[in-house]
């Protein structure tokens, strides 16, 4: 599947592996790809693996705001798993855009299963 062109006409592992960087290319792709189901699956596990990071970034940003008030010790130690957080998914986005490039089905724990599902 992933030599099979795409609706762009490159190849099916170069169009998933523009998916990852760039969440909202995800969901552009997913549109317009209707039958390759390896650039489909690639685009939605993308759009779920950035879904969940924002939630994560959000979350700890809350955090941090609220403990600055509280103790900028705390506060400090949050920025930093802020940093590290960042840093987790930057390297999360690499290893899948590589993979997908390679033309692997590489399915993440979770979200993987529901991409498998979502995407037919």
């Amino acid at each position: 599947m992933q030599n099979q062109k795409s609706a762009l006409g490159l190849d099916g592992n170069v169009t998933a592996l523009i998916g990852y960087p760039i969440g909202i290319v995800a969901l552009i792709l997913l549109f317009i790809e209707k039958d390759n189901k390896f650039v489909r699956f690639h685009a939605i596990q993308s759009l779920l693996f950035w879904l969940v990071f924002t939630v994560i970034f959000i979350a700890l940003a809350v955090i941090t705001t609220i403990l600055a008030f509280v103790s900028g010790t705390l506060a400090t130690l949050f920025s930093l798993l802020y940093i590290l957080t960042f840093l987790v998914c930057m390297g999360g986005v690499i290893l899948l855009a590589i993979k997908a490039y390679q033309g692997q089905m590489f399915s993440l724990p979770v979200i993987g299963p529901m991409a498998q599902k979502w995407a037919g």
